[in-house]
């Protein structure tokens, strides 16, 4: 999720520049298409379990050697999934389809999202599947938290999609504009520039 970028030159902190808040968020929208408006060519970030695990641990949800595997990249997508779909429903005003409301809740069961010990990376054989998937159930349950707080909290009132198609972010709203970024801001004025020439060419 980003912010409105109206009288702010960084527009990927949600909650507005320089607080940080809802970051997670706003790095999980980069991660599914590039970046906002579908930079970097639209890629997917998280299409593989060495890019997954290096985008997760980037951000301090994982340890770098977490070593995913596809299962846990699937896992991770779904949740994704899951969230942007409560947050079509939030914006449209329609009910929240149950099945997204019971996978976000059951990534929020699955593991503590309070502060977690660590110590210096362990020096023994390598990670179980077991280990790997408490760091995965984390990793979702943060991320599954941070989405619940914004649904949940004031903040909701605020959300809405990024009106440049063909972005696919969610924002939260400040003043008249809601464009995640200034790429899709000038784009959306570039397309209402170019739809003026053509309504006043000769006909």
């Amino acid at each position: 999720v980003g912010h409105d970028p109206a009288g702010a030159e960084d527009p990927r902190s949600l909650g507005g520049p320089g607080n940080g808040q809802h970051d997670r968020l706003t790095a999980e929208q980069d991660g599914e298409r590039g970046g906002p408006g579908g930079q970097d060519g639209g890629v997917e970030l998280l299409a593989a379990p060495e890019t997954v695990n290096r985008w997760l641990a980037e951000r301090g949800l994982t340890p770098a050697d977490a070593d995913l595997q596809e299962a846990c990249a699937a896992r991770l997508r779904a949740r994704r999934d899951h969230v942007r779909a409560l947050f079509a429903a939030r914006v449209a005003g329609e009910p929240a389809r149950p099945e997204a409301v019971a996978a976000v809740n059951d990534a929020l069961n699955r593991a503590p999202v309070g502060p977690s010990c660590t110590g210096p990376p362990p020096t023994g054989p390598p990670r179980g599947a077991a280990v790997t998937d408490r760091v995965v159930d984390r990793a979702r349950a943060l991320l599954a938290d941070d989405a619940a707080d914004l649904l949940t909290g004031p903040d909701a009132e605020r959300l809405v999609a990024c009106g440049s198609p063909p972005c696919t972010r969610y924002l939260l709203r400040r003043g008249r504009r809601h464009w995640c970024s200034t790429r899709c801001d000038d784009r959306a004025r570039a397309a209402r520039a170019y739809a003026r020439r053509v309504q006043a060419r000769p006909r």
